[in-house]
């Protein structure tokens, strides 16, 4: 953990981009993206597979981006320049992603646990990112 411009950062997970389909992929039809969890026990990596048209800027599809969870996601953007949102992929998960340094960082803000975060994103439950994958369920 550490602070910048009074505002508090965490690691949260690395997202690396990927060509290759992986078990358990769920897909985000907004933004043309596949993503998988790792099985790495130590951090929180997910893996990113982008289709051709993904709307996504190619920053965030051809570079890893490590991920933080901040207590003011407005402060943490202030003068950045944002590529990405802020947008809310999961009920209480608020995101941006920034160019800091020619690398992407996504910057989150939440009041969820761990366990909760990782659930709705598996689930679909509460997760808009994923909701399309899940409406036959009626898990969305």
């Amino acid at each position: 953990m550490f602070m910048r411009n009074d505002v508090t950062y965490e690691f949260h997970h690395l997202g690396i981009p990927t060509s290759q389909a992986r078990d358990g992929e769920r897909y985000s039809a907004q933004y043309g993206m596949y993503t998988s969890d790792s099985d790495c026990s130590l951090a929180r990596i997910q893996y990113h597979r982008f289709e051709a048209d993904s709307p996504l800027p190619a920053l965030m599809r051809t570079v890893p981006h490590p991920a933080f969870t901040v207590d003011d996601l407005d402060k943490a953007i202030e003068g950045r320049e944002v590529i990405l949102g802020p947008y809310e992929p999961i009920d209480g998960f608020r995101v941006a992603a920034i160019v800091d340094g020619g690398m992407p960082i996504e910057l989150i803000q939440t009041e969820l646990t761990d366990e909760e975060i990782w659930d709705r994103a598996r689930t679909g439950t509460r997760a808009r990112l994923y909701a399309a994958q899940y409406e036959d369920l009626g898990d969305a």
